[in-house]
């Protein structure tokens, strides 16, 4: 003999009240909202990176931008001078603009607004100097050309 330790309503407002717990235990797992991704690709392989600096869309202080410029990268891309470098950027990145900075520094001009395009990678393998690099530090700046607001880092390797 089995008892039943709810009625039917009982047993409904259970279910009912554990789904509304299950909701909202999930919700607060989501707490800190994931930042926009950049990626590059070269033939098949890509990579993609969180923002190394990132204030939700508003502009990083003065203060903080120079050390998230500097800020080594954690994702590396090896690749031959003869490749094109495919750079993508979410759409809200792409909406605002965004540039690439190299060594710390802006490499063009005017923000580019769209979330696609592609670079040769002989163009990063060489120092301000002139003289050919095997390493450099790649940066994707959303920037609507007065402030920064994203910053992604990419290290390029040059294959041997």
């Amino acid at each position: 003999m089995t008892v039943a330790f709810f009625t039917g309503s009982r047993r409904r407002a259970a279910v009912a009240l554990g789904a509304v717990a299950a909701g909202l235990l999930t919700l607060s797992a989501c707490g800190d909202k994931p930042t926009p991704l950049a990626t590059l690709t070269v033939g098949t392989e890509s990579v993609h990176s969180e923002a190394a600096c990132y204030n939700d869309g508003d502009a990083i202080k003065e203060s903080q931008i120079q050390q998230c410029l500097n800020k080594k990268a954690e994702t590396t891309l090896t690749v031959s001078a003869d490749d094109k470098i495919r750079f993508g950027v979410d759409p809200e990145i792409a909406e605002k603009g965004w540039t690439i900075f190299l060594g710390g520094q802006a490499a063009e001009p005017e923000p580019y607004t769209k979330t696609y395009r592609t670079i040769p990678a002989s163009a990063f393998f060489s120092s301000q100097t002139g003289e050919a690099t095997n390493e450099t530090q790649v940066t994707i700046v959303e920037t609507d050309g007065k402030k920064l607001t994203g910053i992604w880092s990419f290290q390029l390797k040059k294959d041997a």
